[in-house]
């Protein structure tokens, strides 16, 4: 049992904050590989978070980078599969619904290895959205499903989904219990932007319906302008690279304010002392949800349903009168239920892969 090896796949922001508390806890019974493709490349993006997060360094760096979803996903396919071929993993562990999870979980599936999916179960309903794509077709791919609510388990079953599913809660609440109270102390980013507690408007952007579409980039920016409060938007390379090319780069710089990407401690700094946040992250919502940060969604649907149930969560799209709107709303928060579990979602985890590698062959067929 000690001998297993799980080969853990992640590849951009989120998936270094989901592997924080779970490879902790997975090295201290099983072998871990950890793989990071490259989706994230740049030191604001990756190196900071593995730095801070203390995270193991990874095994394997495939150096990926951008490019299109087709080639992207093509060349971790190839890359993945070498390192597979080479480490002969007993279980491969994917994080959520990027490109970097698909492929790994694609890997296994065709090599006969067991899949493990941390964040399964989730749907927006949207097939436009790449992520949609990737978390359905991971799911199928799964022999264990850790779903972070009820709701999730209900999606799968309706989808016929049932072996292998746990309800685990969400391992980024257990990664924000751990580093939230380090966070004041760790990070001088308030100071340094001169700000205080409620005194600004967190926003991120980087999602492609809003940074690849012209019209609903220049909604979102002309939204965010019309805050009451400063803006500040730490950003996303995708989304620099956007306002450049949609001629609205000047305007972004002149009425927001535009920061370089900073590392989690600095983010979870900033968000617990804003006053709200927008944004179009999925991962951002629950962040914000954690630290009773009021939530603006700048997308026209959400994975995380429960978050707009309960009122701490406003679906606004790309429409500016609408951001304007939600940017403005003073109305208390209605009392904030208790979703996802309390923060030990990791332990289930790797209880549950350590009991299946225990007790399960290998499978010879699918």
């Amino acid at each position: 049992m000690s001998d297993a090896t799980v080969l853990s796949v992640v590849g951009a922001r989120p998936q270094f904050i989901k592997a924080f508390p779970v490879s902790r806890l997975l090295r201290e019974h099983l072998s871990e590989v950890l793989v990071h493709t490259g989706q994230h490349y740049d030191f604001g993006m990756s190196d900071v978070f593995f730095e801070e997060l203390d995270i193991p360094e990874p095994d394997y760096n495939l150096g990926v980078g951008s490019a299109n979803h087709a080639n992207q996903t093509a060349e971790m396919l190839r890359r993945i599969d070498e390192v597979v071929e080479a480490e002969r993993p007993d279980l491969l562990l994917v994080h959520g619904d990027t490109n970097s999870t698909l492929a790994g979980a694609l890997v296994a599936a065709k090599r006969n290895i067991a899949v493990a999916h941390v964040e399964a179960g989730l749907r927006s309903d949207n097939w436009a959205m790449p992520e949609e794509v990737n978390r359905v077709l991971t799911d199928r791919c799964s022999d264990l499903l850790f779903v972070p609510s009820e709701r999730a388990v209900e999606t799968l079953t309706a989808e016929g989904v049932i072996d292998g599913v746990t309800v685990t809660g969400d391992v980024m609440y257990d990664a924000i219990t751990r580093v939230r109270d380090r966070a004041p102390s760790a990070s001088t980013v308030l100071d340094d932007l001169g700000y205080g507690d409620g005194e600004y408007v967190l926003a991120t952007v980087h999602r492609q319906a809003n940074t690849d579409d012209p019209t609903r980039l220049a909604s979102v920016v002309e939204g965010l302008a019309s805050s009451p409060r400063p803006v500040v938007v730490p950003l996303h390379p995708r989304t620099e690279d956007a306002l450049k090319r949609h001629d609205l780069w000047e305007r972004a710089k002149t009425e927001l304010d535009v920061i370089d990407p900073v590392g989690y401690l600095d983010f979870v700094g900033l968000l617990d002392g804003a006053e709200r946040v927008a944004t179009d992250s999925g991962g951002v919502q629950k962040e914000a949800f954690y630290l009773d940060t009021r939530c603006v969604t700048l997308r026209d649907e959400t994975e995380w349903v429960e978050t707009v149930e309960a009122g701490w969560n406003e679906l606004v799209g790309a429409d500016a009168e609408a951001i304007r709107a939600a940017l403005r709303r003073t109305e208390d928060l209605p009392e904030k239920p208790s979703l996802y579990g309390g923060g030990h979602a990791a332990e289930r985890v790797v209880d549950d892969i350590v009991a299946h590698l225990r007790q399960e062959p290998p499978k010879t067929n699918r």
